[in-house]
């Protein structure tokens, strides 16, 4: 799929167009120049986002592909253009690319917020012919809470890292209430949804039960509601706990949004409720004992007593707290959930010949993440552990020169999806981070 005219295309080859990026690419150089793999996988993994995702609309907006999938995911979108906010600081055309992006997202959830993927254009393409609410825009609709953060997230960090706002602009004041609403609605699901999302013939991590309405929970916790994780697999319990996490960090941001950019001050003190709410449900409700490790958070739950005690390798996860910028009420249960979530008490942490890490279900049994893997070092403490892990990533890629989905750990040489955009950009931030470049937050 080519996503540029010769002519662009040449352009964004020639490192040239953006200096910024050129210069963070000799200094990285310069301090890898005795860890030559490093910098090149560096070079191969944060060129290739910029070179072969992202196409420019004619109407200024950006359309980026995931990778080998030829459709936009909210979150992966913005997660794989999250490493190019620090050198749009110095670029306004890089910075236009990720306002258009930006807009873009927008648009796509005035469609249909309760969607996670979408076409280029209305063209009918779809993963599968679901029984759900389709239209001719959406590739896939699986309802899933982190889709409605991230675009939030991401127009708050173009903010704050480059100053500017025309994201905010157009159809973002429409996109920011539907994203309340459908989270007021998604805490009282059982009663108000008017979601459901059945896939015929297929595994039951691809659909969901009870003729689409999900695993029953209880309503009135405070938190709302997803039918599927960040790895678009099913929710056990649909109360996923690192999403409702996330949801309360962008709400928090879209408080400061509407306050010091949009002066709406409804906006914000909605906002603000439904932001503490939540956060006092992941408190109540998402919090349980464990044998070893005390109190933890749970991945799932359903607001009557059960819990799914894993983590899974996809961004919102329990390991990504730190990262995401949620902050509990007792700082000792998150350390104890980290503790928890790396080792073998997480039944998908998986240790082998090659690496030892956090894979997921939707991937085969003892398969380790590279996103997990990123995320790990960019939480980590130290400079030591996270120099460790870039090591481990680098001999972990099969001999492709870029990360992939998952990777057996006993054999990279095994592994899913060959061409994986998300997993590259999280390396190149693990990079960054390393070499002293960080993403503003606030």
């Amino acid at each position: 799929m080519q996503y540029y005219t010769k002519k662009e295309s040449a352009a964004m080859k020639k490192k040239q167009q953006y200096h910024a990026i050129e210069r963070i690419m000799e200094d990285i150089k310069e301090k890898f120049q005795n860890e030559p793999q490093l910098f090149e996988m560096f070079q191969n993994c944060y060129a290739n986002t910029l070179d072969k995702t992202i196409k420019r609309m004619e109407d200024g907006t950006s359309y980026v592909i995931t990778g080998d999938i030829p459709a936009m995911w909210l979150r992966d979108s913005a997660a794989q253009f999250r490493p190019y906010l620090i050198p749009a600081r110095k670029e306004p055309e890089l910075a236009d690319i990720l306002v258009g992006l930006s807009k873009r997202q927008f648009r796509y959830i005035n469609i249909d917020p309760y969607a996670n993927a979408f076409n280029e254009t209305d063209n009918g393409n779809c993963w599968e012919h679901d029984d759900t609410e389709m239209n001719g825009w959406i590739w896939e609709r699986k309802y899933e809470v982190d889709s409605l953060c991230y675009p939030l997230q991401f127009a708050y960090l173009i903010w704050k890292n480059t100053g500017r706002t025309e994201q905010f602009e157009g159809e973002f004041r429409e996109a920011a209430w539907k994203i309340i609403r459908t989270f007021r609605t998604e805490q009282n699901h059982e009663e108000q949804s008017p979601y459901h999302f059945v896939r015929k013939d297929t595994f039951y991590t691809d659909t969901l039960s009870r003729d689409g309405k999900g695993a029953l929970v209880k309503s009135g916790t405070g938190m709302t509601w997803s039918g599927f994780r960040p790895s678009d697999d099913a929710c056990t319990y649909g109360y996923l706990v690192p999403s409702n996490m996330f949801a309360v960090v962008v709400l928090g941001y879209l408080e400061e949004i509407a306050e010091k950019i949009l002066g709406d001050q409804e906006l914000k003190k909605e906002a603000a409720a439904l932001g503490a709410d939540i956060y006092e449900g992941i408190e109540t409700y998402g919090v349980t004992r464990t044998e070893g490790y005390g109190e933890v958070y749970a991945y799932e739950t359903d607001g009557y007593g059960q819990y799914n005690l894993m983590d899974d390798a996809n961004i919102p996860s329990l390991l990504s707290m730190d990262y995401l910028g949620y902050r509990g009420r007792n700082r000792q249960i998150a350390k104890n959930t980290r503790r928890f979530i790396l080792s073998e008490a997480n039944p998908c942490y998986y240790s082998g010949k090659a690496a030892e890490g956090i894979g997921s279900p939707h991937t085969p049994v003892r398969y380790i993440w590279h996103i997990s893997m990123a995320m790990q070092g960019l939480t980590a403490k130290t400079k030591e552990e996270k120099l460790e892990i870039l090591h481990l990533l680098s001999q972990t890629d099969g001999g492709k020169g870029m990360m992939h989905e998952g990777f057996h750990v006993d054999d990279p040489s095994m592994y899913t999806r060959e061409w994986f955009s998300w997993a590259n950009a999280m390396y190149s931030e693990l990079v960054l981070d390393y070499c002293g470049y960080s993403v503003q937050t606030e």
